[in-house]
């Protein structure tokens, strides 16, 4: 069968290459001396993207320091970036990208086809490179350099979600020259350079003078990071602050209901997830999982929590993706059930730790849980962990938890539950076999109806909680421009944000 579903894609990409074009190439914007300063909850843990599953590593890096041959634009969409075009063979197994000859590495040198196959292959074949951003390159059979300026990657077989991936952490282009202080020295061909981080309290970033493409208007970027979300709007409010990446007690958005700010209220990708570890006993038995689903009132959750801001989802697809569904009804708040299936058990008292991380959602979310959960007989111990390093060493690297609260905003990240290594140790055979077709299927339609079975049968199976969706909540200084309303990649990009001299 041939595939038109590809075929489509790969037309649509190559005209939106040509309209796309002025926004990447070099550009006449006269710079500003304006450094901004954004506030942020989470800290990142090095300065490698590829050796920590940190979403606070892309946020930093992902566009700003580092580029890919294309990014994901703010509605979701690849756009060109390091490519200025792409094409794909009939058979959706050929790639062939036209590198921007003017593209360089902050360091001078040239952005070339042999830099973009070892960055590639880097993640391929290093041990030390997280298994996710392996498993998203896994497709790719062969690489080679026609030219200086184009590069060739033949896939074992179709993958819809390969080429979204060349967009993300995985399709990283890291300059040569830097490989050796990547963990503290990020080298990339951004509109950015990194200046300076400061562990736990910020990092930053300096204009890139020599950027090949358009310049960014600011000076810099400084992000600094709260471990208290009332203290990051305090800093806000005082002033100290351009803006807020994402709002992290949104029942205190009102008070930036001034003239001095700008409130941007967007959707993300990035699903609050009750983790459960299919690896203890207790949580194996579908009753157990139906039960504590059951159990727990989302909604009431969510206003509690968060002020009622997200949507509801049910699954691990946001509203974004083309294969959304509101499952959020799909196993209904009824603590009544959930005693009932409980008894039908057999495993009589049951007992679970809660380990969370120390982000902002998390300790209200888990007091909530708790309550509930004791109300229908299961008792939980609720630990909290600091974040990044010792939460991700104790749930995602040890396993050792029972549940835990964590908000996954990688983009299209259904597919980790196709992985019985990932934390969640989820084992599910058809699931595992409808997102590998999904991946390969001819046509988008295909797809589509593929990925919304998995996504029921994840509901079904109640191989998590899916709590709510977090909506992006900015806050901006009035005179700030240029800040995505939605949060559709792990970057919080900053490379079209402007603001004039203090």
């Amino acid at each position: 069968m041939k595939p038109n579903g590809f075929h489509r894609l790969a037309t649509v990409l190559v005209a939106l290459l040509a309209l796309g074009l002025a926004a990447c190439s070099p550009g006449t914007s006269e710079p500003q001396d304006r450094q901004l300063v954004v506030g942020a909850s989470a800290s990142p843990n090095t300065m490698d993207p590829s050796a920590s599953d940190a979403a606070a590593i892309p946020q930093v890096l992902l566009y700003n320091v580092y580029e890919t041959l294309l990014k994901i634009d703010g509605e979701g969409l690849l756009q060109p970036l390091l490519a200025n075009e792409w094409v794909m063979t009939p058979d959706a197994k050929t790639y062939t990208f036209e590198l921007r000859p003017q593209a360089r590495f902050a360091s001078g040198s040239q952005v070339t086809a042999d830099a973009v196959i070892a960055s590639i292959d880097r993640i391929i074949t290093d041990p030390a490179v997280l298994p996710v951003l392996k498993s998203q390159m896994a497709p790719i059979e062969s690489m080679r350099a026609v030219d200086e300026n184009t590069v060739e990657f033949v896939l074992k077989q179709p993958s819809h979600n390969w080429l979204y991936s060349m967009a993300q952490t995985a399709g990283i282009i890291y300059d040569p020259a830097g490989s050796a202080t990547r963990a503290t020295q990020p080298a990339g061909s951004g509109p950015f350079v990194f200046e300076q981080w400061t562990q736990g309290d910020s990092v930053v970033l300096k204009r890139n003078d020599n950027y090949w493409g358009t310049p960014t208007k600011l000076a810099g970027v400084t992000f600094k990071y709260f471990t208290d979300a009332n203290a990051m709007n305090a800093a806000m409010l005082a002033g100290q602050l351009d803006v807020v990446s994402n709002v992290a007690a949104p029942q205190a958005l009102d008070q930036f209901n001034d003239p001095r700010f700008t409130i941007l209220e967007g959707v993300t990708s990035g699903e609050i997830v009750l983790g459960f570890n299919h690896q203890t006993p207790a949580l194996r038995n579908l009753k157990v999982r139906l039960a504590i689903i059951h159990a727990i009132d989302r909604k009431g959750l969510r206003d509690s929590v968060w002020a009622g801001k997200g949507p509801l989802i049910g699954s691990m697809v946001p509203p974004t993706d083309p294969w959304y569904e509101d499952l959020s009804n799909e196993i209904p708040y009824d603590p009544a059930k959930a005693r009932e299936l409980l008894a039908e058990s057999g495993l009589g008292q049951i007992n679970l730790r809660l380990r969370i991380p120390t982000l902002p959602y998390a300790p209200g979310a888990a007091t909530y849980i708790a309550s509930q959960l004791a109300e229908v007989g299961i008792q939980v111990t609720v630990d909290e962990l600091e974040f990044p390093a010792t939460w991700i060493q104790q749930v995602m690297v040890e396993s050792n938890y029972d549940m835990t609260i964590v908000a996954h905003v990688e983009t299209r990240d259904i597919a980790r539950f196709a992985d019985p290594t990932y934390y969640w140790h989820y084992d599910n055979a058809e699931f595992q076999t409808l997102i590998a077709q999904a991946d390969t299927t001819a046509t988008d339609a295909e797809q589509i109806a593929l990925m919304k079975k998995a996504a029921r049968i994840l509901a079904d199976d109640a191989a998590a909680d899916f709590l709510w969706l977090l909506p992006n909540l900015v806050v901006t200084k009035a005179d700030v421009a240029g800040v995505n309303q939605n949060a559709t990649s792990l970057s919080f990009d900053m490379t079209s944000v402007s603001a004039p001299p203090n």
